[in-house]
């Protein structure tokens, strides 16, 4: 990337004095005005001055007069900045593009007339075409312009990513999260992604980004990421051709004999290889998105449904496909709800309940996630054990709002036409597992002749679950 221009080098002293978070909304004078001034005012990050050169290389960068490469060297320029800009003077350029970038009110006040009087369908269809055209702002090209250099993908995606992190109460940058977000829902499109599996031949730089990506269970070592993508495993990842040499997205596979009940074995890189021969199930232990600015797009159910196809390919006699994976939601969801749930229990379980933790009846949730500490004593017909799978099964098979499932993880692959098939108890007894999941982990089944059966009941406010979780959210 090219050193900054002059007049940006000499700025740098002046702007790193500036306040490193943004400035609130109610202390800032409009862009326009700021444009037009000769002093900055006390908590603005950068001065007119700056701001108008900035103006002038993205009106450079935005311009359909230049071609993408001449354009792309001013986007650049921009680029250079902001990569030692203070989050302030970052905010101050966000406030320019939303500002003085977007589309032209008029002309589309003009052309939203023409099309309802439209007395034709040419006159219609031309009408829409102009419609489209003038959708495209300046801030459109000015962000497509910022793609087309080397790293340019890279600084929209962290763009965005610094700009999800903002409170939601902050609205002054929703315009141009928006546009981004609907500008990576088509440029990462499933159909421009290549999957490819990882092995333990990737180039090793490819392979450190699975260990500082990997979101659901640590990469210890090399030995354990070794046993990850090695022999019995199998890892996939989308990649896109802007950035060829990190996934967006991958899943990690264990191919076994019996659906698994624990992360332990699984994780174990002492344990004992599984016969490939007689492996019939694949078990997605692990999937991590690894680019928080791509938020809001989707390629996980393709990324599924593209690695079930070539492992039919290496594996034909497969004959099952389900994850083993936490319940991130569940603790802190039964000591905000968990009440309402066990006033539906018996005096009889009450007093069951009550006897095993030694506390007096009615039992309060808070009692019974804290007793959670020691689930690995808690043998199969012990009462807390049971109370706490009935909790958990009612979470994931009745937990809904606003007709999605409560469970993050549950959503994506309830959405994706699986269903809930098992809870596994004691399944995850580290740290994390104990503590935001009691221990349990579930397995969602992908019973490939009943996905879109699954995503209908899911549509239709239930959520699919087997007889055995059913069983469990009713009664115990």
């Amino acid at each position: 990337m090219k050193a900054a221009p002059d007049w940006l080098a000499r700025s740098l002293d002046t702007l790193r004095g500036a306040a490193a978070q943004p400035v609130p909304a109610a202390t800032q004078r409009p862009m326009a005005q700021r444009l037009k001034a000769t002093l900055r005012r006390g908590p603005e990050a950068l001065s007119p001055h700056v701001l108008r050169r900035l103006m002038e290389d993205m009106q450079s960068a935005a311009s359909a007069q230049l071609s993408e490469v001449e354009a792309a060297k001013h986007a650049q320029s921009v680029m250079q900045w902001y990569a030692t800009a203070t989050d302030a003077q970052k905010a101050d350029l966000w406030l320019l593009i939303c500002e003085e970038f977007g589309p032209d009110a008029q002309r589309i006040q003009a052309v939203r007339l023409q099309l309802e009087q439209a007395g034709n369908p040419a006159e219609m269809a031309q009408a829409e075409i102009a419609l489209r055209k003038v959708l495209v702002s300046a801030r459109t090209r000015l962000l497509q312009r910022f793609s087309v250099p080397e790293g340019g993908m890279r600084f929209l995606i962290d763009m965005r990513a610094e700009l999800l992190k903002l409170p939601k109460s902050d609205k002054r940058f929703v315009a141009l999260d928006a546009e981004l977000e609907h500008l990576f829902a088509n440029w990462f499109d499933v159909a421009f992604l290549e999957l490819r599996k990882l092995t333990w031949d990737s180039p090793a730089s490819l392979l450190e980004k699975l260990i500082e990506y990997e979101a659901v269970h640590d990469i210890r070592s090399w030995a354990d990421l070794k046993n990850r993508v090695d022999s019995d495993r199998r890892c996939y990842g989308f990649f896109h051709p802007k950035m060829p040499h990190e996934p967006l997205i991958f899943v990690e596979v264990a191919l076994v004999e019996q659906m698994s009940a624990a992360i332990a074995p699984l994780l174990d890189e002492h344990g004992a290889r599984a016969d490939l021969a007689k492996a019939s199930i694949a078990i997605f232990y692990s999937i991590s998105n690894t680019q928080n600015g791509l938020r809001g797009v989707s390629f996980g159910n393709s990324l599924i449904k593209r690695v079930v196809d070539d492992l039919l390919c290496e594996f034909p006699k497969l004959r099952s496909f389900a994850t083993l994976s936490p319940i991130p939601g569940l603790r802190q969801w039964l000591l905000k709800h968990g009440d309402a749930v066990i006033a539906q229990w018996t005096p009889k379980q009450h007093a069951a309940v009550s006897q095993a933790l030694g506390v007096a009846a009615p039992v309060q949730i808070a009692q019974l996630v804290q007793a959670s500490d020691d689930v690995q004593q808690w043998g199969e017909a012990h009462v807390l054990r049971k109370a706490l799978m009935g909790c958990a099964a009612h979470y994931l098979g009745k937990g809904m709002d606003k007709g999605r499932p409560l469970d993050p993880v549950a959503r994506f692959h309830l959405g994706n036409g699986a269903r809930v098939e098992r809870i596994n108890w004691a399944a995850d007894l580290s740290n994390k597992g104990l503590k935001q999941s009691l221990g349990l982990m579930v397995n969602y089944l992908y019973d490939l002749k009943r996905l879109d059966k699954h995503r209908e009941s899911l549509a239709q406010g239930k959520v699919p679950v087997s007889a055995e979780v059913d069983a469990w959210s009713k009664g115990w």
